[in-house]
C-alpha cells in the first residue's frame, strides 16, 4: 500500500490517481473529509499531529510526503513524521521539497526544509526528494479575478521562472513510489520553458478564446495576498525568487524527461486543461 499526504491537492490528486491506475493499493489523506479520487482509501489526518497518522502507515509500503503551509512555519516538527513512518514499517518516502533549498539555501524555510532532506537520508529508508520550481497551478490564484473582470493581477510582469504542471511532478513521484530505480535520488523539476506572467496571461486567454489584461502588482500588494493563504516567511521566499530569479532558477532541469521518457508539459497545456476554472 502507498500512502499519499495532501491527497486533495494540485499534486495528490493526480498522483493517486496515476497510482490506482497503474494498480496500487493506495491511502489518500487530508486533514478535512474530502472526496478523493476512485479505487482510493481516504484517511483524515492532520500531519501536524504524527501520532494520528497511524491508521494512515498501517501495512503501507511507500509514503509520498508534502508538508502544508503551517509545517512551514517555525515550530512545527515534520521530521516526526518520517519516524512515524519509520516506526509504522514504511520502507520507502518520496518527499516533496523545493528548488530554493539549493538555489537559495540560507532562508528559513529553506533551512527547515534542507534540514528534513537530511533527517530523511540519514533514516534507513528508502528515499527520493523531488524539488520542483514554481508551480504552474498558483494560476489559480488569478481564476476569481479573470472569470469577474478578465483581469489577472501579479508581480514582476516581465521576470519568468519554468514553471510546472503538478501533473507532472506527480508522475514523477508515482516513478519513485513504485519503483527503487530512483532511490537515493534528488530531482530537480522544472517546466520546459521559462514563461512570465504576462505570457501565462496571454496563454489563458488563448484557452479562453477571449481577452485576458494583466495588472502589475506591487512587491507589498502581492506579498499581503499571498500572506493570506501561506507564512508571511514562505511568501517572501516566493517573492524573493519570482522578482528575481538567479541563474539556476531559468535553468530549464532536464529531469522530468530523465524520469518520464517525454519532455514536460507546456504552461499553455496546463491551462486548457484549466480553463473552466476562469471561465
Amino acid at each position: 500500500m502507498i500512502v499519499v499526504t495532501g491527497a486533495t491537492g494540485n499534486i495528490g490528486r493526480p498522483l493517486t490517481r496515476a497510482l490506482v491506475a497503474a494498480g496500487q493499493e493506495v491511502t489518500a489523506v487530508s486533514r478535512h473529509p474530502a472526496t478523493v479520487p476512485d479505487g482510493a482509501r481516504h484517511v483524515v489526518a492532520d500531519l501536524a499531529r504524527p501520532a494520528g497518522l497511524a491508521p494512515a502507515l498501517a501495512g503501507a509500503k511507500a509514503l509520498f510526503l508534502l508538508l502544508s503551509g503551517d509545517l512551514h512555519a517555525p515550530g512545527s516538527r515534520p521530521a516526526d513524521i518520517i519516524r512515524a513512518a519509520d516506526a509504522a514499517g514504511v520502507r520507502r518516502v518520496v518527499l516533496l521539497s523545493t528548488q530554493g533549498v539549493s538555489t537559495r539555501p540560507f532562508g528559513a524555510t529553506r533551512v527547515a526544509m534542507r534540514a528534513l532532506e537530511d533527517v530523511l537520508r540519514d533514516s534507513g529508508l528508502e528515499w527520493t526528494v523531488l524539488r520542483p520550481g514554481g508551480f504552474a497551478s498558483n494560476a489559480l490564484w488569478w481564476s476569481e479575478s479573470v472569470r469577474a473582470r478578465r483581469v489577472v493581477a501579479a508581480p514582476f510582469g516581465d521576470v519568468g521562472v519554468p514553471v510546472i504542471d503538478p501533473t507532472d511532478i506527480a508522475e514523477v513521484a508515482a516513478a519513485g513510489l513504485m519503483t527503487d530505480q530512483h532511490t537515493g535520488r534528488t530531482y530537480e523539476l522544472t517546466g520546459p520553458e521559462v514563461i512570465t506572467p504576462r505570457a501565462q496571461t496571454e496563454a489563458i486567454a488563448a484557452a479562453l478564446g477571449a481577452p485576458v489584461h494583466f495588472h502589475d502588482l506591487t512587491r507589498a500588494e502581492a506579498k499581503s495576498a499571498m500572506s493570506q493563504a501561506m507564512p508571511p516567511e514562505l511568501a517572501e521566499d516566493t517573492l524573493a525568487i519570482l522578482g528575481a530569479p538567479t541563474p539556476a532558477e531559468l535553468r530549464v532541469s532536464p529531469d522530468v524527461e530523465r524520469v518520464l521518457g517525454r519532455a514536460p508539459r507546456t504552461f499553455a497545456e496546463w491551462a486548457e486543461r484549466h480553463v473552466e476554472a476562469f471561465r
